[in-house]
């Protein structure tokens, strides 16, 4: 199914498209595409994310109460722990930051969990609250720039168009922020990106525009280490739920 044109409606109703798509983006990553120590839930993230799909790793045995003074980490799970069925991205990345710049970023303040267990990823699908102002970008900038330093991996669906406060879209910015560098314009309006973070954070970015399918995203659960988020798939079954009052001015 295209990518539909999603300023042809109210942005009432694509946040509800937006809930819908979450739901089915976790339904998939729990049912098929994590390995069997994480699990996935649509959750409430602060600071200019909406509600996002969080992947999780469920606690160590023996440790049930997180790490040193009932505190949990914000570094995600163990390299080396079994049973994980990771891969490397199919996807070259698009850009890494440089390790000087990077290890000059301070981090002081750990992300809260939830359900008692470690964040290691977040994916996000932009609304239009998180652009209807210039500080509601910034504040989603700044909380995707903070999660990446932390080591929490990212992906970021962006399917509405640049705007006057993100000309070349919330990726661009996002790059900006967390390695100092602007990015060229891209031709194709619409981002998807996913970020890998580690020493250094990567980006996987695949450029789209009203019309194109969806492409498979990789979600890395561990540096170097992914599984492949069904786009196109989870779209399609949010849309075959949207409201049919709707659906003629989106795909006419």
């Amino acid at each position: 199914m295209p990518i539909h044109d999603w300023t042809r409606v109210e942005p009432g109703l694509f946040h509800h498209f937006h809930h819908s798509w979450i739901e089915e983006l976790q339904r998939a990553l729990n049912a098929r595409v994590l390995p069997p120590d994480y699990y996935a839930m649509a959750e409430q993230v602060t600071g200019g994310f909406g509600p996002d799909v969080l992947t999780l790793q469920g606690a160590a045995p023996g440790d049930e109460h997180g790490g040193p003074n009932g505190s949990w980490s914000a570094l995600g799970p163990n390299p080396g722990a079994g049973g994980l069925a990771l891969a490397e991205p199919k996807l070259a990345p698009s850009g890494e930051t440089d390790m000087e710049f990077y290890r000059r970023k301070a981090a002081s303040v750990t992300v809260r969990h939830v359900s008692d267990d470690r964040v290691v990823a977040i994916v996000e699908v932009v609304s239009p609250g998180n652009k209807h102002s210039q500080m509601a970008i910034e504040q989603f900038v700044r909380k995707a720039a903070f999660l990446l330093d932390q080591k929490i991996h990212l992906m970021i669906l962006d399917l509405l168009p640049p705007g006057p406060r993100d000309p070349n879209g919330l990726h661009a910015l996002i790059w900006e922020a967390i390695d100092g560098r602007p990015l060229p314009k891209q031709e194709r309006p619409l981002t998807l990106a996913s970020y890998e973070t580690d020493e250094t954070i990567r980006a996987f970015v695949v450029p789209a525009a009203v019309g194109d399918r969806l492409t498979d995203m990789p979600l890395f659960l561990l540096p170097r280490g992914c599984v492949e988020v069904p786009l196109e798939e989870t779209y399609q079954a949010a849309f075959d739920v949207f409201p049919r009052r709707w659906k003629p001015r989106l795909e006419g």
